[in-house]
């Protein structure tokens, strides 16, 4: 046999062979320390799950219950009557019924505060199919948004083309719009397919009155009772999730409204203008026909500067009458103060809002503003929004608004990355039902009057100690040439911390070469200083020499809820699909 024939069968052998996993020594050493005569029974079972994995209320059924549905795995070598052997107690270990977070907890924390002490699941222009310039509009992103969990759906919402009817659209750019209807009628029909409490639908607001009268209607047929309208004009409290499960809430910025006596003084000066002029202020001018990106993007920086507030710079004049009936609608009031920021910022004892800012506007505040943002989140709603010049639908760091108390952190949920896995990981937690009660040093201020503040750097709390054994299922969910075409993958994982400053940090294992089934074996430590902040991010890579290494998966859980003990973590594709197969197991204390 020549020695080029000789490398291609080697090459062969090693691209085709069908990997076994098999159990660490950490994992065959606990099952010896766990079991008799090779066999894991109920009782030895139970034991480990108090013991190791720290579940300090398992039963012998919760035992014998694992037990059986491991034994229904048939092509399993077990001794059916007495318990498990090392094999299925290994692939018991490796499969869905460990998770890392518990499934049967659901929703656990108090939904019944108001709904400004919870992060919401936020989406931001969550009609947008891609990019923020030129892609299509549609129900499909709000549909699959809502499936995810997602509270809170934007819609832009501007007059069509012949001004008789509402559209949404991302403005000043080339999207093409979707009629207001057919989203509506897509959130009533998907709201609450994946939790049972309120979704909010924030109004970006272009309208003239007859047609924002058009969308009171359309509105309140559509959604009938579960429309929440409050019975005053502002709330002196948010009401709790929990009073508002299955109810749809309106939020936007209250329509202008003018006297008569100043149209008729204007009319007499002969200085109204003609309705068509008055209609062009109303909702800026047409949609241009661009064809340059450049001039389309600028447009867009502009538009989103007043995301959400109905675009302060419009002539006041245009909205002399406000349709009644929509501004019934409006639960959740967005307003802005004339005098900037720091007026916006001051809390009214009588009523509360909502403002938005732009990320590059929290961030700019939080350096001479923070502890005034945290006392105004504590009772009303702060939404941040990414910045204009994202057109390709990217995202923005959302640990910074969470630390201040912000509780719509609004995201494109098509801008796939590191930045919307965070978001996905922080909704996981509490049964993923898109509410998280927000840690109570963001609600309270202390004894001093003081409040939280991110930057400062606190004692240590906790350690969450992470060992990462090994890693498989690439072989299922992969082609074998996927990651490399003659040999099998080098992978390496990287495990670290989302959180305030002083706890942020990844760290990464060594790249194991040629194996689908990588043992990595190696333990790390991350100090938390706040852990109820914390998320914490895994990803798996294939090293590339010559190459961009090529990804293998991710996932983000919250700390706050990882289950302590030996469990299987599940990996995720770059749009948070989950792999069928891809799981590393792990193990987590906190010391």
């Amino acid at each position: 046999m020549s020695e080029q024939t000789y490398r291609v069968c080697f090459c062969f052998r090693r691209r085709f062979h069908i990997p076994i996993s098999e159990a660490p020594v950490a994992i065959k050493s606990l099952f010896d320390q766990y079991s008799e005569n090779g066999i894991m029974t109920v009782d030895h079972l139970q034991r480990f799950l108090i013991e190791v994995q720290q579940e300090a209320n398992a039963t012998k059924e919760d035992a014998q219950a694992i037990i059986d549905s491991v034994l229904d795995v048939k092509h399993l070598n077990v001794f059916r009557r007495k318990g498990l052997n090392l094999e299925a107690f290994f692939k018991y270990l490796c499969s869905d019924l460990n998770p890392p977070l518990s499934p049967s907890i659901g929703v656990h924390h108090d939904m019944t505060a108001p709904l400004s002490h919870y992060f919401i699941y936020t989406g931001h222009n969550s009609y947008l199919t891609g990019n923020q310039l030129n892609s299509d509009c549609s129900d499909v992103p709000i549909i699959h948004a809502l499936q995810r969990g997602v509270r809170v759906i934007e819609l832009d919402i501007w007059p069509n083309s012949k001004k008789d009817n509402v559209d949404v659209l991302h403005g000043g750019t080339l999207t093409a719009p979707v009629e207001l209807i057919r989203c509506l009628k897509a959130i009533k029909e998907y709201a609450f397919v994946a939790s049972e409490y309120p979704v909010v639908i924030t109004l970006e607001d272009h309208l003239t009155p007859n047609l924002q009268a058009k969308v009171a209607e359309m509105v309140t047929q559509t959604f009938g009772d579960i429309l929440f309208t409050p019975g005053s004009e502002s709330l002196k409290e948010f009401p709790s999730p929990e009073s508002l499960k299955r109810r749809i809430i309106i939020s936007t910025k209250p329509p202008k409204e003018y006297l008569e006596a100043k149209l008729a003084k204007e009319k007499e000066n002969g200085s109204q203008k003609s309705s068509s002029a008055a209609d062009e202020d109303a909702w800026g001018k047409e949609v241009p026909n661009l064809k340059g990106v450049d001039r389309v993007a600028s447009t867009v920086e502009k538009d989103n500067l007043d995301d959400g507030d109905n675009n302060d710079d419009e002539d006041d004049k245009s909205q002399h009458f406000a349709a009644p009936e929509y501004k019934n609608l409006i639960a959740i009031h967005v307003w802005k103060s004339k005098g900037g920021l720091e007026e916006s910022l001051k809390a009214d004892p009588d009523k509360v809002r909502r403002l938005s800012l732009s990320e590059q506007q929290l961030e700019k505040a939080a350096e001479t503003y923070g502890k005034d943002i945290i006392r105004f989140t504590q009772r009303n709603i702060l939404r941040v929004y990414p910045k204009g010049i994202r057109i390709d639908s990217s995202n923005y760091n959302p640990l910074i608004g969470w630390s201040h108390g912000a509780q719509m952190v609004a995201f494109n949920m098509q801008g796939y990355g590191r930045s919307l896995w965070l978001m996905h990981g922080m909704f996981r937690a509490n049964g993923g039902c898109g509410y998280v009660k927000k840690p109570d040093f963001l609600l309270k201020a202390g004894h001093h009057n003081e409040v939280f503040n991110p930057k400062v750097s606190l004692p240590v709390k906790t350690t969450l100690k992470v060992i990462i054994y090994i890693g498989e299922g690439w072989h299922h969910d992969f082609h074998y040439t996927h990651f490399d075409a003659y040999s099998p993958p080098d992978f390496y994982a990287r495990v670290g911390i989302a959180g305030v400053l002083a706890d942020t940090e990844m760290k990464k294992t060594k790249a194991l070469e040629d194996n689908w089934i990588p043992a990595w074996n190696e333990e790390f430590e991350f100090p938390l200083t706040v852990p109820e902040l914390a998320l914490l991010r895994i990803e798996v890579h294939e090293y590339d020499m010559s190459e961009k290494d090529d990804f293998g998966g991710q996932t983000c859980l919250p700390v706050s809820e990882i289950r302590r003990g030996i469990r299987a973590v599940p990996l995720y594709g770059r749009k948070g699909e989950k792999y069928k197969s891809v799981k590393l197991l792990m193990r987590f204390e906190f010391i």
